[in-house]
């Protein structure tokens, strides 16, 4: 993940790249990022940036011809920024904040990579363009934006504001928590990152795990005299935490290199890797802490180790070796991991493989019905062959010349059912007048 020093070289890289050049034309933004669209166009503008902890700004300018004259592609003729009462119309900032992955690349039209998710195009013939690069897209960015609010003072170039900010603010509930995560904390440690904090760490033997506010209390306002002397001896005080904070990202800048050449040559990470003393080193302990960041120590964890204490693997030399070579395949084709070998097939062809199917031992016995079970009695298997079953069963026991069975009907000369009380014959007037009654209930 860029940290304070990678956003410093890549502003430097884009002042660099984009000095003396004209930029003309619409920002051209890509469909699938989430980021807003670059409401920005102009004939004629120049670029610059700079940089503040883990943001960077960039800074769209707009120009004008001294001789009234239309500037003509690729020309350099004089050109001065609009003097313009509302400069603000002149001057667009986008805040870039670059994720995971993020950078910026200048090159030809053709070479433009394919995850360029906002292109800036110059007036040359063939056109140069200037393109931020997110592989994963979780860098963000925001027009007319000016510096975060919740992000503290820059450790490297803003470094007695920087140090004022953490001292000042010791009694905040933030220091309660265990160094290694307080170095994350942006709004005190701007620019600090994961192998920065491991670095830092382990030079001054600090546990990862002590308590912020116990590590950082005593100390003041005014830097300690820790430059060499003339005679190559340290001063009198030692470097402590925050001058370390300083110090050591600025010796990534010195560093140099890291994919961000103004001359396009290669990603060279040799330097880097050979300067980490603790980082993904062999021999240290690394552990996850409370926000599942893993922090690379040596020596004791200290008091405040989460419960369930757990670490990543370790990577040995190979595994190191194989690391830095997926990082370089990295650089110059901009993928996460390399593509996966694919593997074999030894499966057999499907024709082979029906022939060594084994039989199963034991098959179950169809039904069979018994020569007791009787055709009414067998279940049949579908609502068609029950219905033809009835049919057949009612044309066997049934009328001989229709077919069809009726169920015994209640006959008028049907026995009535015996009671305990004898009652009176039925007349054959009675019946009548009944039926008569129940046939006038009905039309009611």
């Amino acid at each position: 993940m860029p940290e304070g020093p990678e956003l410093h070289l890549s502003a430097r890289f884009v002042s660099t790249s984009c000095k003396g050049r004209i930029f003309s034309g619409k920002v051209v933004k890509s469909e699938v990022h989430k980021s807003s669209e670059v409401a920005f166009e102009a004939k004629a503008y120049s670029i610059t940036a700079c940089s503040r902890g883990k943001e960077m700004q960039l800074m769209l300018t707009k120009l004008e011809d001294d001789t009234k004259s239309k500037i003509k592609p690729g020309s350099k003729s004089k050109l001065k920024i609009k003097s313009d009462p509302d400069a603000a119309s002149n001057c667009t900032k986008i805040l870039f904040r670059f994720g995971m992955s993020g950078k910026f690349e200048f090159t030809s039209e053709e070479n433009v990579h394919k995850h360029a998710h906002l292109k800036f195009f110059t007036n040359d013939k063939p056109p140069m363009v200037l393109s931020h690069v997110d592989v994963r897209r979780f860098g963000r960015w925001q027009v007319d934006a000016d510096w975060s609010k919740d992000r503290g003072p820059d450790p490297m170039f803003e470094y007695r504001e920087f140090r004022a900010n953490v001292v000042n603010n010791l009694n905040n509930a933030a220091f309660n928590q265990p160094i290694c995560e307080v170095l994350l904390n942006q709004k005190y440690f701007n620019g600090i990152g994961n192998y920065l904090r491991a670095e830092i760490l382990y030079r001054l033997s600090i546990p990862p795990f002590e308590k912020a506010r116990t590590v950082l209390e005593g100390l003041s306002i005014e830097p300690p005299d820790a430059k060499p002397g003339k005679t190559g001896k340290k001063g009198k005080e030692e470097p402590d935490i925050l001058h370390l904070c300083h110090t050591v990202p600025l010796e990534v800048l010195n560093i140099g290199g890291g994919g961000y050449d103004p001359e396009g040559n290669k990603s060279d990470y040799t330097s880097f890797t050979a300067w980490l003393q603790c980082y993904y080193q062999e021999g240290m302990n690394n552990m996850v802490d409370h926000n599942s960041r893993t922090i690379w120590f040596k020596g004791p964890a200290g008091p405040m180790v989460p419960k369930e204490g757990k670490s990543r693997s370790k990577k040995t030399k190979k595994r190191s070796a194989a690391l830095s070579k997926v990082a370089k395949k990295t650089a110059e084709n901009d993928d996460i991991s390399p593509p996966k070998k694919a593997k074999a097939d030894t499966k057999p062809p499907k024709r082979a493989r029906k022939t060594q199917k084994k039989t199963p031992t034991t098959t179950k016995k169809k039904y069979a019905p018994s020569k007791a079970e009787t055709p009414s009695t067998q279940r049949p298997a579908s609502r068609a062959k029950r219905k033809a079953a009835v049919t057949t069963d009612v044309a066997a026991n049934g009328n001989e010349k229709t077919g069809t069975h009726r169920a015994p009907s209640r006959r008028k000369d049907a026995i009535p059912k015996q009671t305990s009380g004898a009652k009176k014959p039925v007349q054959a007037s009675d019946k009548k007048s009944n039926r008569t009654r129940s046939r006038t209930t009905v039309k009611k």
